[in-house]
């Protein structure tokens, strides 16, 4: 796990940019404390931040490779963990290579050799990487199938400049000549999603290579995009009889994948909740490691933590448990530095623990597992179980339907059945944009100073939708969250906040081999016997204790409305919102009034809930504040971990 950066000129004078790339290797030390490199020829310049967990003594990077007659023809600079670089590199040394390292990075460059840009296809990990080929003058870059590693790109005159980090191109913006322009578009995407959607970022100049694509760049000429992943969820009928087979075939996928994830040179822990997903990874890990540490993080407020329900689970496994409570004042204290390391504002508040968490982590443990992926893949969230309760209105005529929604319309809020009938007379575009959406578009008019109707979330998920025309229902709605959010939340914070302690997650869920065993499942080995995760939950069965199978999903659940609301957090957040320069974007009179609704409303026990919208809107003033305003200090530590962890 690390950090890369590199640039690739687009005449030949990659050398002038040398020092510019070397001095935006520090924005990222925290992606790779224990070694820093770069390396450059007359075309590109690649610099390299790494976090040792693998062939700890060698693999250093950027790493050069050639065949016999072609010695050094290639360079790598490469973020990630490859699961199978064991059976790959056998398979390449069969083919006749030979490796100069035991680490996974070389089975990258040697297998872009062999096979090409098809390299990706053969590898079972979690990457972004670029490779230059110095004999046909080419940059090939390229990210993992689901976005678990990210990719930040933007092209100059001067040239192309790729890295893990928004921070390090910024940085560069002033020697590539840059534009440091907000993205307006991207700002009312963030507003009413909660995150910033691929490929987009909160610069114009800057975007992000997408999740499972790839890029050839040649000096001079602009990045040839291409996607080389894109799920397709082929449902196949399970016969009666034969259900036990796909549950033996989920166990096996997740044991397979939990035992390639364990590979490492390092200690490796896991984190903890409540729920059948990460419980299930703890315990396959337990098997790998009989000394494995447990991690979970919650509040003191009853009803927000998971705390009690972990340890539970981390004695029934036999793992050792270590736990993180988290105060309102550290809570508050910690969101400036974690903006910082986001690059982009996720206004989800479980960034928060998940970054003391990691922090306490990171005392005892260099990588940890965790069962992010799950919910997309085996159909976890309760929304999922949407499109059952409203099959009795697919059978009625479209004029009829129009009348019903007429009528759901002009019932007044808070009636029961007027959600029902809203909700059963849209089309499954219209009423389903993922699991995170904090204003609709009317209140974003409201917030907003700049909108435009058409920068609604169906900007951003009618070309998903698009493809997925031939699925299922819970099929559509599980796609769609893959391309929004899950890439756009879960594995950002996952990425960036792990690696803001200089602590590798890995995600055995989100492994090529488990998503071969859980793409084709039909709607009744997702959505069953009144639960999800159907078919998961029966493959567990053997493995997770009892009183993990069926409870409710609850991750790292955050006290918000109620902080908001009262002395924890309502102070802290009125200053902030006062102070922000941003009233040339926000209409920070209206941004006032919701929190002082939503204070009475708590207080009172009737009213709106405005805390997602209101903390959307506190994570881009702080985000703001930072990056463009250079008035808050983030207050960045400097970690010096010790290798031997």
């Amino acid at each position: 796990m690390c950090g890369l950066l590199g640039f690739i000129s687009a005449d030949e004078s990659a050398s002038r940019f040398t020092t510019a790339v070397e001095n935006a290797l520090p924005c990222m030390h925290h992606r790779g404390p224990d070694d820093s490199g770069s390396w450059n020829d007359d075309s590109v310049v690649f610099g390299f931040n790494r976090l040792s967990i693998i062939d700890i003594e060698h693999s250093h990077q950027p790493l050069q490779w050639g065949p016999e007659d072609e010695p050094n023809r290639y360079a790598l600079t490469f973020n990630g963990e490859i699961y199978n670089y064991v059976e790959l590199r056998q398979e390449l040394k069969a083919a006749g290579y030979s490796f100069n390292t035991e680490g996974d990075g070389e089975t990258i460059v040697v297998g872009y050799h062999h096979w090409g840009i098809d390299v990706v296809k053969h590898l079972r990990g979690m990457f972004g990487f670029g490779v230059w080929d110095s004999k046909e003058k080419k940059l090939f870059i390229a990210r993992d199938q689901f976005g678990i590693k990210p990719m930040y790109i933007a092209t100059a005159n001067a040239g192309t400049v790729f890295a893990s980090e928004k921070k390090c191109i910024l940085s560069m913006a002033d020697a590539l000549g840059l534009s440091k322009d907000l993205d307006i578009r991207a700002l009312a995407h963030y507003t009413d999603l909660q995150y910033v959607p691929e490929p987009e970022s909160l610069h114009t100049a800057i975007r992000r290579l997408e999740s499972g694509s790839y890029a050839i760049i040649t000096p001079g000429q602009a990045p040839q995009q291409q996607r080389w992943f894109e799920p397709s969820f082929p449902v196949k009928k399970v016969s009666a009889g034969n259900e036990e087979a796909v549950f033996q075939r989920i166990a096996e996928a997740l044991e397979d994948s939990v035992a390639k994830h364990m590979r490492a040179d390092v200690t490796v822990g896991s984190f903890l909740s409540g729920g059948i997903d990460s419980t299930a990874i703890a315990t396959l890990a337990k098997r790998h490691n009989p000394n494995l540490l447990t991690f979970t993080t919650g509040f003191e407020r009853e009803g927000y933590s998971e705390v009690d329900v972990a340890a539970e689970s981390a004695a029934a496994i036999g793992a050792e448990h270590i736990v993180k409570v988290v105060s309102p004042e550290e809570y508050a204290d910690a969101v400036p530095k974690i903006m910082w390391y986001l690059d982009d504002p996720v206004a989800d508040p479980s960034l928060v623990p998940l970054y003391f968490v990691a922090a306490e982590a990171r005392k005892h443990v260099k990588v940890v597992l965790s069962g992010e992926g799950a919910d997309e893949l085996f159909g976890g969230y309760t929304i999922y179980k949407e499109p059952l309760s409203l099959a009795p209105f697919d059978k009625v005529p479209s004029p009829i339907k129009r009348v019903l929604s007429t009528v759901g319309d002009a019932l007044p809020d808070g009636v029961r059945g007027k959600s029902l009938l809203q909700r059963g007379t849209m089309t499954m575009e219209e009423r389903y944009y993922g699991n995170a959406r904090s204003f609709n578009y009317e209140q974003l008019e409201r917030v907003l100073r700049h909108i435009r109707p058409e920068w609604d979330h169906r900007e951003v998920t009618a070309p998903i939708y698009a493809k997925s025309r031939n699925m299922d229902p819970v099929a559509r709605m599980q796609h769609l969250d893959m391309f929004t959010w899950l890439r756009g939340d879960i594995l950002v914070k996952a990425d960036k906040i792990t690696m803001a302690n200089s602590l590798e997650l890995r995600v055995p869920f989100l492994d090529k081999v488990v998503f071969d065993a859980a793409e084709s499942l039909p709607v009744d080995m997702k959505i069953s016997h009144g639960t999800t995760k159907y078919a998961l939950r029966k493959a567990m069965e053997r493995i997770v204790p009892a009183h993990v199978l069926h409870r409710k999903k609850l991750g790292f659940p955050v006290p918000m409305r109620h902080w908001l609301a009262g002395d924890e957090l309502y102070g802290w957040a009125k200053k902030i919102i006062e102070e922000s320069q941003t009233d040339d974007l926000i209409n920070k009179t209206e941004v006032l009034k919701m929190l002082e609704e939503h204070r009475v409303a708590m207080n009172s026990g009737s009213g709106p809930d405005h805390s997602r919208r209101l903390w959307t809107i506190i994570a881009f003033m702080i985000w703001y504040g930072i990056f463009v305003e250079e008035r808050i200090d983030p207050k960045i530590d400097r970690h010096d971990y010790p290798v031997e962890l």
